[in-house]
């Protein structure tokens, strides 16, 4: 039979039938389209026609917390934060954002301004960036004070509401201000042993030491510590002041309320051994000493006076002429020669800040600290040691153990310490410190009204006033989380 040629087709293709006109019409259209696509894919525009074809890409940026209106009451209480188990390198706030970042820190966050977070860690476009602090040194500092105030929280001392207004108003434009600095146990005399050998608290210092014994039996555990039972460390014990001798520098403590005459307590002042020490007591009770306002003995209390805690010091004629009353700070500030390398300024219970009353009708708390610190803090800036190549920094010993501003908060690695019983229920879950307490430091390398909202503790303060002095680290000032003060503050003078 004779088929035309479509018939042929449907024979080769299997029978299959011919598309309907409609049909090949689609087909072609399809055709046609994917050859144009084909060739603007392939041609010059062909990037910028893909990329227009695609939808809009969107970025969820998380928003900055908002700091706390609440943070302005004087009833801020410094909050309990999270143990920083390594200290950043600090940023400092300018001037302008102060008001906003004390308000911030006093009430348990950071102030955008600061260029911090609310673990106190620094933004990247901060002053001092790690690898800028990790190449710096300190400057040529020679001359180091250290006045030491009493049983303060960071709210009362440096806070918006602080009653302080020498010391959180004028001071501070003059200076950094350390928000984040952390006594390092409770009660004061545990602290400022720390801060003198980098010794932990035993549980006779950490109840400010009511029987004047020795450590027994001493033994030596890691890190540096001495540990047994007692308050009165063996005259092995290593010290900054035996560091600073060693190399022929000169330290000298000026402490209220001892070395002042008319029959009181002698420079180097203790109970002797195995003696109570009824400041103590009245310290923990806070009852008010017995006496009248003019009493030189209702004016010193042991505990203030760490230094005479070290056999190595009692046990030296040097402790008579160094450990001495405030009396002698003017005129050792008068020639720079005779200005020690090292000053600890520890006032007495009339003036260090704490709730304790020294004698009936006498002011208390930070109202009689900054009435001291008027008189004190000018003689040291106007002295030629502090202008040539001075450092002073003003802390506080511990925040308050009880009360409405209790706080045991730490940072920077805070170690268990072994001579005290193992913590348990929720001081176990985190180490145990002494509380919020700021620390201000002026310097004429430090530039003024500035904020730090990095971690530090007494342990740093220990590390750096060793670092200046070119002396290793004593006892925890050498763990690996505790940072000396970075360089980068004192880049602003």
């Amino acid at each position: 039979m004779n088929l035309d040629p479509l018939r042929r087709w449907e024979q080769n293709v299997g029978g299959l039938p011919m598309p309907s006109p409609l049909v090949w019409s689609a087909l072609i259209a399809a055709f046609l389209g994917f050859g144009v696509l084909i060739g603007r894919a392939t041609g010059p525009d062909s990037v910028g026609a893909l990329a227009a074809g695609r939808a809009p890409l969107k970025l969820l940026v998380a928003r900055a917390p908002a700091v706390s209106a609440s943070s302005t009451t004087s009833s801020a209480k410094p909050p309990p934060l999270p143990e920083a188990e390594t200290t950043p390198e600090p940023s400092t706030a300018p001037a302008s954002a102060a008001k906003s970042a004390k308000q911030a820190a006093a009430s348990g966050t950071s102030s955008s301004s600061s260029g911090s977070s609310s673990s106190g860690e620094s933004s990247a476009g901060s002053e001092g960036s790690s690898s800028q602090g990790s190449k710096a040194k300190l400057p040529a500092i020679k001359h180091v004070f250290v006045v030491m105030l009493s049983d303060e929280p960071y709210a009362t001392a440096f806070g918006p509401a602080s009653p302080a207004h020498y010391l959180s108003g004028t001071l501070e434009k003059q200076g950094q201000l350390l928000v984040r600095y952390y006594a390092v146990a409770h009660e004061e005399l545990a602290n400022g042993i720390a801060l003198l050998s980098g010794q932990g608290p035993t549980e006779a210092t950490a109840a400010n030491c009511p029987i004047y014994t020795d450590i027994a039996p001493p033994s030596a555990g890691a890190d540096g510590q001495v540990l047994g039972k007692g308050c009165v460390y063996p005259a092995s014990t290593n010290t900054l002041m035996g560091q600073l001798t060693s190399k022929h520098l000169a330290w000298r403590a000026y402490v209220g309320g001892i070395d002042e005459g008319a029959g009181g307590p002698a420079a180097c002042a203790h109970p002797a051994s195995g003696a109570a020490d009824p400041s103590a007591v009245q310290a923990a009770s806070g009852a008010q000493p017995v006496g009248n306002a003019q009493s030189t003995d209702a004016a010193y209390r042991t505990l203030r006076n760490p230094f005479v805690y070290f056999h190595s010091i009692t046990g030296s004629s040097a402790c008579a002429a160094n450990d001495v009353g405030m009396s002698a700070l003017k005129g050792d500030l008068a020639s720079e020669k005779r200005t020690p390398s090292f000053s600890y300024i520890a006032p007495g219970p009339c003036d260090d800040g704490s709730l304790t009353p020294c004698a009936p009708g006498k002011l208390t708390g930070m109202v009689a600290a900054d009435g001291f610190l008027k008189k004190v803090i000018p003689e040291i800036l106007a002295s030629k040691a502090y202008k040539k190549d001075g450092m002073l920094a003003i802390t506080v010993d511990q925040a308050p153990a009880g009360g409405e501003y209790a706080d045991s908060s730490s940072c920077c690695g805070q170690p268990r310490f072994p001579n005290l019983p193992a913590p348990t229920g929720a001081a176990a879950l985190s180490p145990q410190g002494g509380g919020q307490v700021g620390l201000l430091l002026l310097s004429p390398f430090v530039k003024g009204g500035g904020l730090v909202q990095d971690t530090y503790n007494h342990f740093s303060l220990l590390a750096t006033i060793e670092q200046a002095f070119g002396l290793s680290r004593l006892g925890y000032a050498g763990l690996s989380e505790v940072k000396p003060l970075s360089p980068s503050l004192f880049s602003g003078g």
